[in-house]
């Protein structure tokens, strides 16, 4: 059985490389490090070409990212909202990979293959932030080719170990596969439940837009906060009018000036408005006591039709960041 199973792979090894690589950048939830790893292993023993196997995966991994950094670029917001809500982490994926991008800019490509989640996320962000073409290819391919290397090794080191494992897995049977899937699920329903303690955490009252719209018709406007990252603003360089930048992680000493007593709405563009009731919550425990996240966030202000003000960013932003200035639009 473990012969036979060997040799299905040796005699398609390369096409399963190529599309189970294709579709994990491209998103699917479908791991492709162990048929890299075993793909290694089936090279050491001459039934896989070593450098085709390389070949063949890099390939894949340029397919999809580029289909994924040009979506990016032109759809830059509207993609990376629709890789968070289909994210397990929608909460934190997109934000998590805004802060890397911030620190790393363009490098960060040579790492995001091997940070789960930040794989699918990094092509599109780093298109969205306007990285110039050429970069993105050389950073991808270095990335890509140094994650390939690291799996396919491992697999050509440890070939022995790999056989062993295959023998294990095909005396198992159905029990293997049943034990796979049921890892799967519990892995699934592991941060289904992360989500809803984090959701039921942070419940509170939120305000609608139709609500701050009247609020800032009246003469005693409150004080609206965007507590969105640097890079997700340069995503979506649309703000509320008069709205204050702030970063989630400061918005206490951004807000020092403001009275304790002053209405505060805050505002992000994530899933179930959680980036703004983290800040809420923590400028209530600091005393605030008029602090709200707005409901929808940023496109349920946009979709009612109310005034949008854009920020003015540069071309090069990606590589050379700048100062924001605001501009009217409605």
């Amino acid at each position: 059985m473990t012969h036979a199973i060997i040799e299905l792979i040796a005699e398609y090894g390369l096409l399963l490389v190529f599309l189970n690589v294709l579709a994990e950048q491209a998103g699917a939830p479908i791991p492709a490090v162990p048929t890299l790893v075993i793909a290694g292993a089936l090279s050491s023993i001459g039934k896989l070409p070593l450098g085709a196997v390389v070949l063949v995966a890099l390939v894949a991994c340029l397919l999809a990212d580029l289909a994924w950094y040009w979506a990016g670029r032109y759809f830059g917001a509207t993609v990376m909202r629709t890789l968070c809500r289909i994210s397990l982490s929608p909460d934190s994926c997109v934000k998590q990979s805004e802060l890397r991008f911030q620190r790393w800019r363009g490098q960060i490509l040579l790492v995001a293959k091997f940070v789960p989640g930040l794989s699918t996320i990094a092509p599109p962000l780093v298109g969205a932030m306007r990285l110039r073409p050429q970069i993105f290819v050389l950073m991808d391919g270095l990335g890509s080719l140094l994650w390939i290397g690291v799996m396919v090794a491992l697999g050509y080191a440890f070939a022995h170990q790999i056989d062993h494992l295959l023998l294990i897995l095909a005396s198992a049977g159905t029990v293997a596969i049943e034990i796979i899937v049921a890892g799967l699920l519990a892995y699934i329903l592991v941060k289904w439940w992360q989500r809803r303690k984090l959701l039921l955490s942070l419940r509170l009252a939120r305000i609608t837009v139709e609500e701050l719209n009247k609020l800032m018709e009246d003469e005693r406007k409150p004080v609206v906060v965007d507590v969105r990252s640097q890079a997700a603003r340069v995503v979506d360089n649309r703000i509320i009018p008069g709205a204050l930048m702030a970063d989630l992680r400061g918005v206490d000493e951004d807000l020092q000036k403001v009275s304790i007593e002053q209405e505060i709405v805050i505002y992000c563009s994530c899933p179930n408005e959680v980036s703004a009731a983290k800040a809420a919550k923590g400028l209530m425990m600091l005393g605030y006591r008029r602090v709200r996240p707005l409901l929808g966030g940023l496109d349920a202000w946009a979709d009612a039709g109310y005034d949008i003000d854009r920020l003015s960013l540069p071309d090069d932003v990606a590589l050379n960041p700048s100062p924001i200035a605001s501009g009217h639009a409605h």
